[in-house]
């Protein structure tokens, strides 16, 4: 990094752009790694069921996850901790541990989900669970395990550009440009149940609290320093831009093609097979290949973002950097989520369907109190000193974060009803 900075001083413009592409990473992974097994499973629910009624939602849905992505990158930078660490620090172990049980307990559902993805999409192609989810388990093992920050990085960001799947099915889908215009930017509300559930869902999928102790722990572990902090800030909102961008265009696939034919659909899996009629099978392919990459690349963050924050939360070693005898619960963890959570879905019968609800419920309950601390932290001179936010900052981030967790409580109430 030293080097990097060198050459910035002495050739500004083109030092700065290289500057950038060795800083990014941290926002760009987080944010597009939120288009999930889960989250492709509720964009295709929404083209499918309400054609192109909601994509005006992932304009402002783009704000709210800039807003609290940005105030992570910041305490990164302005602290060096990440967040669960300034959690103990200020608010105290007792209410770390609750709050780190709590994550344990949801993100092991949501990695259930995943591997639920890697099934789901090979099984498109012909390839049996019990061969898709073991293999699966093991190369994501073995890339963080075997692997460094650097490299492990690399791999990520590599997986981020295979989204393009989507964006080239949604133009293979043939849909109505002028009509998605003209729906992207004019709000179009539905005063019914299922219409406000699914615009809840789509708030739902794209804030999880993982995304706050991923984003903030990956910082600090790349090292960034404080006087290169617009560049991390750059990375952040490219990051939350391209994700809703992506989540937009499987809407767009779905809406142009099983809308338009009254086809329904219940999970990614159903679009992925549905699409073939209307946009060839090329597009179910791709639909598929997205699947199951955005399953992969979740299923080796998910573990990750649980190890960094329960490690960091009770004060133990942690980072990719580390060996396994440097760090054994870092690692011990993330072995033991991808274990339980690949395990899980090779069991016969196992309700995955309640379990992912369930975790929903869990992001719901959880969310609130890390966005209120996140707000505590961020307003404190003493722990942030310039980097604290300003007071149009403050009105933003207020609005955004009651707002979101109005949203999410609802979807809790949804979840708990469906689990019933």
């Amino acid at each position: 990094m030293k080097n990097i900075l060198d050459a910035v001083r002495k050739h500004p413009t083109v030092a700065k752009i290289i500057l950038f592409f060795s800083i990014m990473g941290p926002g760009i992974i987080t944010a597009n790694v939120d288009n999930d097994a889960g989250g492709i499973a509720t964009y295709s629910l929404a083209g499918a069921h309400y054609g192109y009624t909601l994509l005006w939602s992932l304009l402002p849905i783009t704000v709210a996850l800039i807003v609290v992505q940005e105030m992570c990158a910041r305490m990164a930078v302005a602290t060096g901790k990440g967040l669960a660490d300034l959690i103990r620090e200020n608010f105290g172990v007792k209410v770390t541990f609750y709050l780190m049980l709590v994550l344990l307990v949801v993100n092991m559902g949501n990695v259930m989900a995943e591997f639920a993805g890697v099934a789901a999409s090979m099984e498109i192609f012909g390839v049996s669970k019990y061969v898709s989810v073991p293999l699966a388990a093991f190369f994501v093992w073995m890339l963080v395990v075997k692997g460094n920050y650097k490299s492990v990085e690399k791999v990520f960001l590599l997986a981020c550009f295979f989204y393009v799947a989507y964006i080239i099915s949604g133009f293979m889908a043939k849909p109505d440009w002028s009509q998605v215009m003209r729906q992207t930017v004019t709000p179009q509300i539905t005063f019914d149940l299922g219409y406000f559930v699914m615009l809840v869902g789509l708030v739902g999928t794209t804030i999880a609290p993982w995304m706050q102790f991923y984003q903030q722990s990956s910082t600090v572990e790349k090292g960034m320093p404080p006087e290169e902090y617009k560049l991390v800030r750059l990375d952040v909102i490219v990051g939350c831009v391209i994700a809703p961008v992506v989540a937009a265009f499987i809407v767009i696939a779905c809406a142009a093609t099983l809308y338009q034919a009254g086809v329904t659909i219940e999970d990614a899996k159903d679009a992925a097979v549905a699409l073939q009629p209307f946009a060839g099978i090329h597009a179910t392919w791709l639909f598929a290949f997205g699947l199951l990459m955005a399953s992969l690349f979740a299923a080796s963050i998910l573990p990750l973002s649980t190890a960094y924050s329960i490690c960091e939360g009770m004060g133990w070693n942690e980072g990719v950097n580390k060996r396994f005898d440097e760090a054994p619960q870092f690692f011990g963890l993330y072995t033991a989520m991808i274990v339980v959570g690949a395990g899980m879905v090779l069991i016969p019968d196992f309700p995955l369907l309640k379990v992912m609800y369930l975790s929903q419920v869990g992001n719901g309950v959880l969310l609130p109190f890390v966005l209120i601390f996140m707000l505590k932290l961020i307003n404190d001179p003493q722990i942030m000193g310039e980097f604290v936010n300003k007071r149009a900052m403050n009105i933003v981030a207020w609005l955004t974060v009651v707002l979101v967790m109005i949203l999410t409580l609802i979807m809790v109430g949804f979840s708990l009803a469906r689990v019933q």
